[in-house]
């Protein structure tokens, strides 16, 4: 009896081992086509736009372009017209006119920066992309637009005189939002645009510095 037991255990184990186990079948194809194309990977390169400047000065205007190297270092050229005063200047108000007027006031300015500018992006593994601190300096040539003052705004230009000097700036900002084509940022900037000979503003008086704190808000694309 225990012969025939055992007996029929070996014939079921032999039988079990014996049959062919399904194997997997399934193959791998590679798509004809990239999932995630090269566009889609790369950052988008070119950047363009325009600041509204709030200074010391007074009111100002840039346009800017610039190109990402990597996700931190942007090299950007900056354009801008802003004017410029003499800090002893004091604005008065004369009766007669209704306007008001700066007593010795010899000369307007306007500035006409061109620089050439490197952006750093910090904390960019830490942050979220919804905020972007950078650092920033520049430098380049400047023309500053002298204009007499005791002629009208737009009458004067065509009497006004050119000068040129180099400049520069430092300062640090940020770009808000996760949008990648939309810009929408604020910097905080600090000029040095000397001239050391100085030019006339009020009587008697040379201004040589035309630099000074800046606050100006961008607005741009990239591409």
């Amino acid at each position: 009896m225990r012969f025939k037991i055992l007996l029929s255990l070996l014939i079921f184990i032999n039988i079990s081992f014996s049959q062919n186990f399904k194997t997997d079948s399934t193959i791998l194809f590679q798509p004809t086509k990239p999932l995630i194309t090269e566009h889609q990977v790369n950052i988008l390169r070119n950047v363009s736009g325009f600041d509204l400047i709030i200074s010391t000065n007074g009111f100002g205007l840039g346009f800017f372009y610039g190109y990402n190297f990597t996700d931190n270092l942007t090299g950007k050229v900056n354009f801008s017209i802003s004017e410029a005063k003499d800090e002893k200047e004091v604005e008065v108000y004369n009766p007669w006119t209704g306007e008001l007027i700066v007593p010795f006031k010899v000369n307007r300015f306007l500035v006409f920066p061109l620089f050439f500018a490197v952006e750093y992006r910090l904390f960019k593994d830490e942050i979220m992309d919804n905020f972007k601190p950078y650092i920033s300096a520049a430098a380049g040539p400047t023309l500053i637009y002298s204009t007499p003052y005791d002629i009208e705004f737009f009458s004067s230009l065509k009497h006004g005189k050119a000068y040129y000097t180099a400049g520069g700036y430092f300062g640090a900002g940020a770009y808000f939002g996760s949008e990648t084509k939309s810009i929408l940022g604020v910097n905080v900037r600090y000029y040095f645009i000397p001239y050391n000979k100085g030019i006339e503003s009020l009587m008697f008086v040379k201004k040589k510095e035309f630099g000074g704190f800046s606050i100006s808000l961008s607005f741009g694309t990239a591409w």
